[in-house]
């Protein structure tokens, strides 16, 4: 899994910077109900009444729409100045807004009224009541509006809350993989220049010379074909056969390695650089004591959405504690699994009847990019 790249703006700029697309549209949609509702509950029935004014009553209804919508539209705007204040302010100022917009929406809408339809200003012959009946049902209007821009609002922080919190646990993740990862090297490499050393030593300097060329391309192939922790079945056995090539220089036709691979399985995700600590342990304590070849079966199949692998060793000539078998490479691939596919793996070691060994992996079987 590959971290997306995000912006270095503040998080709630993201979301907050511009009306987005879910505000325009509830904003339209809402209007045109409240436009529709008004038209059908009120207009509507007016239509046998003597002397009607239809097109007076369009136009008021025209600019009580316009002007809710701009009210409206003035409400979101300083609702997302506010929205970062803590809770009770945030709550207080924006009702408080939507009683002043709502005063403000019903002195337009009366306004209106009375000079289209009546032909007098708003002011006249004004009813308490049918003031408050007005002041009633623009303040409501508003409120309502008020707690839609909160839910959405509030939804868009906790969405965006949400979304730092997967990018900090998966930086976290990435994280430890990489460390489990890098705890693999010097553990690898003080094995590898341990065998090297003793070539010299013996003065076998050609095989030495042939395992340093190994080596290197080794840590060339590793590098240059993988850069972060995921890798293909496939990609790991390439790495393998490198991994192997050094050994048999050391070994030469005391080690023999057998693959068993599943074709499926080729093109299964795993953990970068995972076999090989398991194959080193399978040769330190399944060949590196036997005098006569030993045999190293490596094996992948796929069974009911989980991937299998099991590396299966001959065991030394004469039996030994296989318990300490069980080092950092079995550990820390037990750790790299666990953590990749964020489940429990399972990760065994087993002695076989012929005081073999036989070690065990299973994790969720999963194909695709690697770099996802």
């Amino acid at each position: 899994m590959q971290i997306a790249e995000h912006s270095t703006l503040p998080a709630d700029s993201l979301h907050y910077s511009q009306p987005n697309k879910q505000f325009w549209t509830l904003q339209i949609g809402a209007w045109l109900g409240y436009c529709a509702v008004v038209f059908l509950a009120i207009i509507h029935p007016q239509f046998e009444q003597e002397n009607f004014n239809f097109s007076g009553q369009l136009i008021n209804l025209a600019i009580e729409t316009v002007s809710g919508f701009a009210l409206s539209s003035v409400q979101w705007l300083m609702l997302r100045k506010i929205v970062h204040l803590p809770l009770r302010l945030t709550l207080f100022f924006s009702f408080a807004l939507a009683a002043i917009l709502g005063c403000v929406f019903n002195v337009i809408k009366l306004a209106s009224y009375k000079s289209i339809i009546h032909n007098q200003v708003w002011y006249e012959q004004l009813d308490m009541l049918e003031f408050g009946g007005w002041l009633l049902f623009s303040v409501a209007t508003m409120y309502v509006f008020t707690a839609i821009f909160f839910i959405m609002l509030y939804n868009n922080r906790l969405q965006n809350e949400h979304e730092m919190l997967l990018r900090a646990q998966t930086s976290a993740k990435e994280a430890q993989l990489e460390m489990l990862r890098y705890q693999l090297n010097p553990h690898f490499m003080f094995n590898t220049l341990n065998a090297l050393s003793t070539l010299i030593y013996k003065n076998e300097n050609d095989k030495a010379n042939e395992m340093l060329d190994k080596l290197c391309s080794f840590f060339r192939y590793s590098l240059i074909s993988k850069s972060d922790q995921k890798s293909t079945l496939q990609e790991e056995l390439e790495l393998l056969e490198l991994y192997l090539s050094i050994e048999k220089v050391r070994f030469e036709s005391r080690l023999n390695v057998i693959f068993n691979i599943d074709a499926e399985t080729r093109k299964a995700k795993v953990p970068g650089l995972f076999l090989q600590p398991i194959v080193e342990n399978a040769i330190k304590f399944g060949v590196e004591g036997r005098k006569s070849p030993g045999n190293i079966v490596v094996s992948a199949k796929k069974k009911k959405g989980t991937l299998i692998i099991e590396v299966v060793d001959d065991g030394p000539e004469n039996k030994l504690d296989i318990s300490k078998g069980f080092g950092i490479g079995l550990k820390n691939t037990q750790e790299r699994l666990n953590t990749m596919f964020n489940t429990k793996c399972n990760v065994s070691i087993n002695e076989m009847a012929n005081t073999g060994t036989k070690v065990s992996l299973s994790m969720p079987f999963v194909v695709g990019d690697t770099n996802e």
